[in-house]
């Protein structure tokens, strides 16, 4: 069985033919070039679908489904787009234009919510009973798999685990979602090169002014090689944003206990060196532990840019 997968973003507009283990067959891709109307880009998404067929000689009867991970607020009902602040698209039935315009079966999915899709089913959790995925980026974004479907909820913005509080002081960041406290506003890259800038202004004589000599500078990355080079103020802030992670981490599995957690995003990046004290700090906030026989696997995820596409593909196979 063959599945068309669309990633759409901001920026770019990325397909991929995928077989139903997950293996990509081809794949392009296509500039999203906004601001335009919905209706004009859906043409775009079409055309390059069209191109990805034709390039393997398939026709509509080939392919089982075209899946489409979209930014914003969607639902999968429905296939409508109810809100995409990255697209300025509202109320947009997305799924129906799409299926006129390819004349295939198409399904929508939230684009970090097919991302989540693809590792549990292709990547870093294949073969699992159920998976949280967890996206640290400029915010933390994620989706939740269980039996291997996505759990969207009532109305389709489900598994927003960015926006779960992990303190409630008065005092807390700020988060963009307008609420103190949230995981993202510990958690996400955004967070931490916060907190590194916070650590920099109070430490003046911090070996971490020499990897980044002005505070614009500073990036995910600057406080792990900091770290890892021997200063002890790197090391400090490090070993706080791990303990954030893990408060957030250890609240999900709390709730769901997936079979496996999955860490993507730059910070991710860093792998054992992230994950081994991550786990550590970890393991004594998970309810039961101490007599489970059972435990979460903390890994990282292994798809890449390629887990939107293939996740978007695969909500194809999820439907039947």
């Amino acid at each position: 069985m063959i599945y068309l997968g669309v990633d759409l973003g901001g920026t770019n507009i990325k397909a991929a033919l995928v077989e139903e283990d997950g293996r990509i067959l081809r794949e392009g891709s296509r500039p999203t070039r906004l601001p335009r109307p919905a209706e004009a880009v859906c043409d775009d998404i079409a055309g390059l679908c069209r191109e990805l067929m034709k390039e393997e000689k398939l026709g509509t009867a080939d392919v089982a489904c075209v899946g489409v991970g979209c930014p914003g607020t969607v639902d999968d009902t429905t296939g409508m787009v109810l809100y995409s602040n990255n697209l300025d698209w509202a109320d947009f039935a997305m799924g129906d234009y799409l299926h006129k315009a390819l004349g295939m079966p198409v399904r929508l999915a939230n684009d970090a919510n097919a991302a989540a899709l693809g590792e549990a089913l292709a990547g870093c959790a294949k073969g699992a009973q159920s998976a949280v995925i967890i996206t640290l980026g400029t915010g933390v974004g994620g989706g939740v798999v269980l039996d291997g479907k996505l759990l969207t909820g009532y109305t389709g913005a489900a598994a927003e685990p960015g926006h779960m509080a992990i303190d409630g002081s008065a005092d807390a960041p700020l988060c963009t979602c307008g609420r103190r406290g949230c995981f993202e506003a510990f958690a996400s890259a955004t967070a931490l090169i916060r907190q590194t800038r916070e650590a920099m202004q109070a430490h003046p004589e911090s070996g971490l002014w020499k990897l980044a000599p002005t505070l614009e500078e500073v990036t995910g990355r600057t406080v792990f090689d900091a770290r890892d080079a021997g200063d002890p103020v790197a090391a400090q802030v490090v070993d706080n944003y791990i303990g954030y992670l893990a408060a957030g981490v250890a609240n999900l599995i709390n709730i769901f206990f997936p079979q496996v957690v999955g860490l993507s995003g730059g910070i991710a990046n860093q792998g054992e060196a992230l994950l081994v004290p991550l786990r550590a700090k970890v393991e004594p906030l998970v309810f039961g532990a101490a007599h489970a026989h059972k435990k979460t696997t903390i890994t990282t995820c292994t798809l890449g840019y390629r887990a939107g596409v293939i996740g978007a593909a695969l909500l194809g196979r999820t439907a039947r």
